[in-house]
């Protein structure tokens, strides 16, 4: 490898000495030369020039500058290789990833990259940025534009046989199927990503990602073992390459956990030498949960749910999964309520309850339609009436066997009559 250049070194002892503004400006003087020879030595020099000023925009968090040197960068990217243009793109665009509120100009300059990369017959890289796309559409929940994206790329990978992207594609059709809650069309995508990583090398955290998403799905069926098990296997994936998701996956596995109702389980887990460097106030929020749950708490539930709501209630799955843990958390108060009563004041319920007059009404008219306990609301006089669980009468269901056997001889008699005439 050759010495770089005096002026890349002078960018980068400048950008080590948080000089930005003169960093910035030698790294733009060697991306723009206009010196005729494109020499290896250039090239090279002008590729860690374009990486290096995209990380300073990264760190520094300025989308703008970031979306303006991808801009200013396709003047030279045609010089070099295919896909070592297309390494660079993708690399820049996947800068704006850790930067705070820069979705709607990554997907503004991913789709001027898509149209960059059309106008210039680079089929591979415009492929790969179609997919980020997809992805970023999934981030703003814009579900069917993902989808429209998805559906032709999968046309594409099929052609191809290309294996390796066609998980990828599989794994994120996957993801916005259960994102719009077609759970069947989700568990199919799921299937496929699966069928095609096991037919090639598959990435340590592609595989990651299926695992997590099966956990997902074999939670939605509430077969929180095997939920389990697949977060494990994903923590375990994430945990190795050191990726930040795995503290996600985290909280999926104490999920599991907690639906479960196993408190010790989940603080097991806790004091496993893996996890002790994730204690975090995403972690505390899982403890508290399953404190309260444990405890058939409430109102230490509703708390924890106030005190921790960023960390609960940021990740739709978690929040789908307490949604119905503080559901069946809430009839199991009820009923402890109200099983010692033949009628009770429905103010009375939401006093000691905690909850107000209407959510108690609503939740116990719920209740009374799922058959939870036979019972009417008095909304006249403000009375839970509550009736004992009707008998069923043997006879009566004997009876309606005896007409029905009845019946059968009768047209069995009919039909052999109608035979000898």
């Amino acid at each position: 490898m050759s010495q770089p250049s005096a002026l890349l070194e002078e960018a980068r002892n400048a950008a080590v000495a948080q000089n930005i503004e003169v960093a910035e400006s030698k790294y733009k003087q060697i991306i723009l030369s206009k010196e005729d020879e494109s020499t290896t030595k250039k090239l090279q020099e002008q590729e860690a020039s374009i990486l290096e000023l995209g990380k300073i925009y990264q760190k520094s968090a300025e989308a703008v500058k970031l979306n303006d040197l991808i801009t200013e960068s396709r003047a030279i990217l045609g010089n070099f290789a295919k896909s070592k243009t297309a390494k660079i793109v993708k690399t820049l665009i996947d800068f704006f990833d850790t930067i705070p509120d820069s979705l709607d100009i990554q997907i503004k300059s991913t789709n001027e990259s898509i149209a960059w990369a059309v106008e210039n017959k680079l089929s591979f890289l415009r492929q790969a940025l179609q997919l980020k796309l997809a992805d970023l559409y999934y981030g703003k929940e814009l579900f069917h534009d993902a989808l429209k994206i998805i559906t032709d790329l999968l046309r594409e990978y099929k052609k191809l046989d290309d294996k390796s992207s066609l998980v990828e594609v599989q794994l994120l059709e996957s993801k916005i199927y259960h994102a719009l809650r077609n759970i069947p069309k989700s568990r199919a995508a799921l299937t496929s990503a699966r069928t095609s990583a096991n037919s090639i090398y598959c990435p340590t955290l592609l595989q990651a990602e299926l695992d997590c998403q099966s956990g997902i799905l074999n939670a939605e069926d509430k077969d929180y073992n095997t939920s389990y098990s697949y977060f494990y296997e994903s923590f375990e994936g994430f945990n190795s390459q050191e990726d930040k998701r795995a503290i996600v996956v985290l909280k999926y596995m104490l999920l599991t956990k907690i639906m479960l109702n196993l408190v010790d389980d989940v603080n097991n887990i806790l004091n496993h030498k893996n996890v002790a460097k994730f204690q975090s106030k995403d972690i505390d929020a899982m403890k508290s949960i399953a404190t309260a749950y444990s405890n058939r708490s409430l109102k230490d539930f509703e708390n924890s749910l106030l005190t921790y709501s960023s960390e609960l209630k940021s990740d739709p799955i978690i929040k789908n999964h307490f949604n119905a843990l503080y559901d069946n958390l809430l009839e199991q108060n009820l009923l402890k309520i109200i099983e010692s009563y033949s009628c009770v004041e429905l103010s009375h319920i939401s006093k000691t309850i905690g909850l107000n007059l209407q959510q108690v009404e609503g939740k116990l008219s719920q209740m009374i339609l799922d058959k939870v306990f036979y019972g009417v609301l008095d909304q006249g006089n403000g009375w839970l009436i509550i009736y004992d669980e009707p008998r069923k009468d043997a006879a009566y269901d004997a009876s309606l066997d005896l007409v029905k056997n009845l019946s059968s001889v009768v047209d069995l008699l009919y039909e052999k009559a109608s035979s000898l005439n």
